[in-house]
């Protein structure tokens, strides 16, 4: 795959936003027409949305050059025989790495990888990830992302969901390495999968938010500080999901 067969669309028109939000005149939308994308304000926070940031042809061709390797004999498919270790990767290292849970090292339910302007790696949950440089790939699409956020990522947290029996718990990224009210810019392409969001004040106050193949999403605002998110399990889902997190890390800090 060359660089040059990706193009990015935006969100092709003006329209409804396609999931629901709460009845709560503390919520919000409204239609950006220059950046062509959804703004969502949410209490102590704001979302950014657009269905069909990246067009079809566009995700497809992104998904396949995060599997692209050169490992006779491998069935990519076959989730459950892959190690990703054992695994000649052209274009991302697939890793799985283990948490601490319980007192034991316990596998994390889903590949990851680390890419950014250091090599210095990042730590999270027990776990430290290698860094990785660039690619041409990244690269492309962060530049995409980078025009709609206005804002320059010099990282990114790669997560593959094999299927929906990965998943990634509550959480907020608070980490005082992303400074102050970061921003995170979420792309997604494969699977379809819930992303929900709960206020960290009242759990029962929520957001499920469908991430399809090359949807984009961003949070910012204090975003981090008062609501955790979460991708949980769906049986029914069979096909792998990639996850893009562009972040800004302030590498000065250890």
């Amino acid at each position: 795959m060359t660089i040059d067969m990706f193009a990015a669309d935006a969100c092709l028109e003006e329209g409804i936003l396609p999931f629901k939000l709460p009845d709560d005149p503390r919520y919000g939308y409204q239609w950006d027409a220059q950046r062509r994308v959804f703004v969502i304000q949410i209490p102590n926070g704001e979302l950014v949305y657009c269905e069909n940031f990246f067009s079809p042809r566009v995700s497809d061709r992104a998904q396949a050059y995060f599997l692209e390797h050169d490992t006779p004999g491998l069935n990519i498919d076959d989730h459950n025989q892959i190690d990703p270790a054992q695994v000649n990767w052209r274009n991302i290292p697939w890793h799985q790495y283990q948490m601490q849970m319980y007192g034991k090292q316990v596998p994390l339910a889903r590949f990851n990888a680390w890419h950014g302007d250091s090599h210095k790696p990042f730590s999270y949950s027990g776990m430290t990830l290698k860094s990785h440089d660039w690619n041409k790939g990244l690269l492309y699409l962060k530049e995409k992302v980078e025009a709609i956020a206005e804002l320059r990522f010099n990282s990114v947290l790669m997560s593959w969901y094999r299927n929906g029996e990965d998943y990634i718990s509550w959480h907020s990224d608070t980490k005082t390495e992303f400074g102050v009210n970061q921003v995170i810019a979420s792309v997604n392409f494969g699977a379809t999968r819930r992303f929900l969001l709960r206020r960290t004040t009242n759990p029962t106050e929520k957001l499920d938010i469908p991430l399809k193949h090359g949807t984009l999403l961003i949070m910012r605002g204090q975003t981090q500080h008062y609501w955790q998110h979460s991708v949980p399990k769906e049986a029914k889902v069979s096909h792998s999901r990639f996850n893009l997190t562009f972040r800004v890390l302030k590498y000065e800090q250890s």
